[in-house]
């Protein structure tokens, strides 16, 4: 196993634990609230990570390319938005089935970086694509 694929195990796992946490904290509560409140510890403990680690450069951050900056920007809302409407899901709908249909940015982003970054996937792979795009339709909707 590579390097980034520890890592990217190591994000399920917490997406897991945090998809079940969600569940069980926006109950009763204002979905855009426990979002704002999610989004305030996020940024706490990945500023408490990057000043652990001698990494909180306030400088380097200053300078950061326009291109980035406006990138890193549209990411930022299209995360809030994605937080928000995950949260909502998981006061309305079962958890497997809200995290399953949320995997399907799986499929979309195959697409996605096919189509704006030029990054191919090979059958095997589209042939996974196409599995998640199936198991997350059977476990959403069936």
């Amino acid at each position: 196993m590579q390097n980034w694929q520890l890592w990217a195990t190591a994000a399920a796992l917490s997406a897991a634990v945090t998809a079940l946490l969600i569940k069980v904290g926006v109950q009763g509560v204002d979905a855009g609230l426990a979002t704002l409140f999610r989004t305030v510890a996020v940024a706490v403990v990945l500023g408490l990570v990057l000043l652990a680690n001698g990494r909180l450069d306030w400088q380097e951050l200053s300078h950061l390319p326009a291109a980035s900056l406006t990138a890193l920007t549209l990411s930022g809302l299209a995360t809030g938005v994605s937080w928000f409407c995950y949260s909502r899901a998981l006061q309305l709908g079962p958890v497997a089935g809200v995290a399953a249909l949320d995997k399907l940015s799986v499929v979309l982003i195959a697409v996605l970086a096919l189509v704006f970054l030029g990054e191919p996937l090979d059958i095997k792979a589209w042939l996974g694509v196409v599995l998640m795009a199936a198991g997350a339709a059977l476990v959403a909707w069936v």
